[in-house]
């Protein structure tokens, strides 16, 4: 439709699609616009009877790039096969229910990675013949087909990126899994505490992150609950400490998958989830049953 003038303000037009017309989103190049307030100062509103909102800047949260992306899948083998013969990704490391399994249900995972092992890509597959149905199989089940279950989110310091999301939280945003007992944390003393200090530690476990390590660096996460109404996808924010080597520059970098893939957290992980999808259908049946009752 043409722009009409309104009586709203002086020299303001507005224009509006009809639903029997065609809408044409064009780039460039297109010069028959209508320019709203022609005679007014530059930076009014741009509609009439609006007001100019100051926007704050965008909070990154200390989240840096992609650290890798979780694909769940039918059968391991076949997925992994099929993704290592277009993409070149080698194995980085494998996992089987015996590592990571509960004693309720279990999955089998492999890690495909590039040359430089910057890029990681998870895969897992679930274990059949337990006591509960895998967590692999459920999310299969919900998101109709194999899919990606989390994605990760390195950040250079988690406690940090968790300190501004939670300040940020009356805005709307993410629940995070329940955290481990205290238990847990006199291990990461244990396993960590010749790198992270007793400060550090004593904040992961008020945040609920998971310490992890192997022999050649530490590894912090922690896992939101997932992010719509089924237990599908999810997200992970990761910090990856130490591995750090220097290229033919003499420019430092940080090895690719530095503190590996949290072996020793995947059972707390796998144990959290089954917690969810424990509590999901203890609601699911009481809405069932008032359902029946009403």
């Amino acid at each position: 439709m043409p722009p009409t003038p309104t009586a709203a303000a002086a020299g303001a037009a507005v224009a509006a699609a009809s639903a029997a017309e065609q809408a044409a989103f064009r780039l460039v190049g297109h010069r028959n616009f209508v320019r709203f307030n022609p005679d007014g100062a530059a930076g009014e509103p741009f509609l009439p009877g609006f007001e100019g909102v100051a926007s704050p800047g965008a909070a990154d949260y200390g989240l840096s790039r992609f650290d890798h992306i979780v694909g769940n899948v039918p059968e391991l083998a076949p997925a992994a096969a099929y993704f290592a013969g277009f993409t070149g990704f080698h194995e980085f490391a494998e996992f089987t229910t015996e590592d990571v399994g509960t004693a309720e249900s279990g999955l089998n995972s492999m890690v495909l990675a590039n040359n430089s092992e910057n890029v990681l890509l998870p895969l897992n597959e679930p274990v059949h013949g337990t006591k509960r149905r895998s967590q692999i199989q459920t999310f299969l089940d919900h998101h109709g087909g194999p899919g990606v279950q989390h994605m990760a989110l390195a950040s250079d310091d988690v406690l940090r990126t968790l300190r501004e999301m939670q300040a940020r939280s009356a805005m709307g945003g993410f629940e995070f899994m329940a955290p481990p007992t205290s238990d847990y944390y006199d291990g990461v003393r244990r396993r960590a505490g010749d790198v992270l200090t007793e400060a550090q530690i004593k904040e992961c476990q008020e945040l609920g992150v998971l310490v992890d390590r192997d022999d050649q660096g530490v590894l912090l996460q922690i896992f939101t609950k997932p992010v719509g109404d089924r237990p599908t996808l999810f997200l992970e924010i990761i910090q990856r400490i130490g591995c750090m080597e220097k290229d033919e520059k003499g420019q430092e970098y940080q090895k690719g998958g530095c503190g590996g893939f949290g072996k020793g957290n995947f059972s707390q992980l796998f144990k959290s989830i089954e917690d969810y999808e424990k509590s999901l259908e203890a609601k699911q049946a009481a809405a069932a049953a008032a359902a029946q009752g009403s």
